[in-house]
């Protein structure tokens, strides 16, 4: 015996709308900036300065496949490189730093070639996920705000 139960949608709704609208709730979103930036650190060896260059390629990697397109401009919301953001990390207080793509650090930049960074390229505002970081623990890190640099520099 097969039982059906027909649901109709409001008028004038459209079904993809409903996937659409649940697919941004979740995941990452990339700029075309940062896509080509992230592709550019692993051409370049760019990451092997940091404590486990494999492991950060391998999030990298897979943060660019899983990522969707992020819509332009970018909504305030997003990390991208080259904003401020403020984060916090399994409890414990808030931090910020402006992301960066740049190969070297400096006092007040996040790398995108360190696990930090690279979690958190193309997060949003309130999004949780985990963190992996050098030691092998992971922990969860949540964005608290994301804002454009006052210099408005990625490097």
């Amino acid at each position: 015996m097969t039982i059906a139960k027909i649901t109709h949608l409001p008028a004038g709704s459209d079904f993809r709308s409903l996937f659409e609208r649940s697919a941004v709730e979740t995941g990452f979103f990339l700029t075309v900036e940062d896509r080509f930036g992230i592709e550019r650190l692993l051409h370049r060896r760019g990451t092997k300065n940091a404590p486990n260059p494999p492991l950060l390629n391998g999030l990298l990697r897979h943060k660019l496949r899983i990522s969707r397109g992020a819509p332009w401009p970018a909504p305030p919301e997003l990390v991208v490189a080259g904003c401020h953001v403020t984060y916090m990390i399994s409890g414990e207080g808030t931090r910020s730093g402006v992301l960066s793509m740049g190969p070297a650090p400096a006092p007040g930049r996040i790398l995108i070639a360190s696990l930090l960074g690279a979690t958190l390229v193309g997060m949003r505002m309130l999004q949780k996920v985990p963190l992996l970081r050098d030691g092998g623990q992971i922990e969860t890190i949540v964005v608290v705000d994301a804002s454009p640099a006052p210099d408005h520099d990625a490097a």
